[in-house]
């Protein structure tokens, strides 16, 4: 890099704000966003000022959304105008989505009225639908021209667009009808029409669809971007990879926090007080604590086993951790196969007959290395490593089982999968498999 943090401070304390200026243009416009993270709010908004104007729209796309706050509430009404109206639609509109009211107000008031159309058309979309991450800002064609023609029009327009690699064929009521990579029209003869040239199945998404769907079928097609059509099939917008990289990001982690029985944020971890992670974890893990009295309600009841037989209370931990484990395991190979489309709910059977399968070959080979233990370390007698084996074997079974089966009943029934994941079902098999257990050495040890 260029310039370093030490070098911006030391620049603007000696005022030389031609050379720093002249250093931060010659860097990459994200590389500009990631130096403006490790300074002050006073060095930030005085670093950006000395940005060029074509430039500073470009690195404020790259900030986080709590400095782009910052810089924007903090700058003049002309150049704050500036900044949205070099945006992309989108990212504008993302912008406002986190403002509070009145600054948004100010801000629409000053950009110019096409800006301010955009933005207030993609602000009206659902939260994570596709019409709130598009942009309007694509390059469209109409199928009578030449290929001349559009190249011209390519040449006029291009700038303002998000993307030019692929132009958008539409009719005369601007429905989608083809599109035309911008490698075909510099391929084909210059007085060839747009009709003959075009491709005309064009997979598209509606403005309702979610941003999870959006992601997979840009990645199942390998897509650089995928448009976005109304329920009369006109074209309205366009979605582009990078955006579908954040939303990939935003989603996994969202999916992350639920499995860990965290109520999700969009929050980075640095910027979160004690406070809120407090708020996030003591919901879950008060409902978990709750929940997992049912294992001590369990013990309780068969105090005369234990009383008996002391020596099966130094196995509970080993068969309540192995059977959370297998059910965490199973929860989480399904939960992600459920988020790639790869199962649906009508393979319900074929899910839990895989895992019961699976349950079974692992069960053995756990039991059969633990029946050697238990006669060789622990020097117990047969009867209680039967009991203990056995037991496992059936704590598997019933993990896979359960570990399968309840993310797929939750998206069943409209919940996200991810909650039914390793904390939840954990509990549930620590209770399972101390009622096996339990049932399991009453009869054997003939207890009653």
């Amino acid at each position: 890099m260029l310039i370093n943090i030490e070098e911006i401070k030391s620049l603007l304390e000696e005022k030389r704000y031609n050379e720093l200026r002249a250093r931060l243009s010659d860097l990459n416009e994200a590389d500009v966003a990631s130096l403006l993270e490790g300074l002050n709010k006073e060095e930030q908004l005085r670093v950006f000022r000395l940005l060029p104007k074509d430039m500073a729209a470009d690195v404020f796309a790259f900030l986080p959304t709590d400095v782009e706050q910052e810089i924007i509430t903090s700058l003049t009404d002309a150049e704050s105008s500036n900044i949205i109206n070099g945006l992309m639609a989108d990212d504008a509109a993302d912008l406002m989505e986190e403002m509070p009211a009145s600054v948004v107000k100010k801000l629409l008031s000053n950009c110019s009225p096409e800006t301010r159309r955009d933005i207030n058309h993609l602000l009206k979309f659902p939260e994570d639908s596709a019409g709130s991450i598009m942009t309007v800002e694509f390059m469209d064609l109409r199928e009578n021209l030449t290929v001349s023609e559009a190249i011209d029009r390519i040449r006029k327009t291009g700038l303002d667009r998000e993307t030019i690699n692929t132009c958008y064929v539409l009719d005369n009521k601007r429905r989608l009808i083809g599109i035309v990579p911008l490698r075909t029209l510099i391929l084909s003869h210059p007085e060839a029409m747009i009709r003959d040239v075009m491709e005309e199945n064009v997979i598209s998404v509606e403005t309702m669809t979610d941003q999870e769907e959006v992601a997979r079928l840009i990645s199942r097609y390998d897509f650089n971007s995928i448009p976005v059509v109304d329920s009369e099939k006109r074209l309205v917008g366009i979605i582009t990879v990078d955006d579908i990289v954040d939303i990939i990001q935003e989603e996994a982690t969202e999916d992350i926090q639920k499995m860990a029985a965290i109520i999700p944020t969009d929050e980075p971890y640095p910027k979160m007080t004690v406070a809120t992670l407090w708020k996030k974890r003591v919901g879950w893990l008060l409902l978990l604590m709750v929940s997992a009295t049912f294992t001590g309600r369990i013990i309780t009841s068969y105090e005369n086993a234990l009383g008996v037989y002391i020596i099966l209370t130094a196995f509970i931990p080993m068969l309540m951790d192995t059977g959370g484990n297998c059910g965490s395991q199973a929860s989480t190979t399904v939960i992600r196969a459920l988020s790639l489309n790869e199962i649906s709910f009508t393979d319900l059977a074929k899910v839990i007959w895989k895992e019961f399968c699976a349950a079974i070959i692992c069960g053995i080979t756990l039991a059969l290395a633990n029946f050697v233990k238990l006669i060789v370390v622990d020097q117990v007698t047969i009867t209680v490593a039967l009991i203990v084996c056995i037991t496992l074997i059936m704590a598997v079974i019933c993990a896979n089982v359960v570990g399968s089966a309840l993310p797929m009943l939750a998206r069943r029934l409209g919940f996200d999968p991810a909650v039914m994941a390793s904390p939840f079902i954990t509990t549930i098999i620590d209770a399972v498999t101390l009622t096996i257990y339990f049932q399991i050495a009453t009869r054997m040890l003939h207890i009653g």
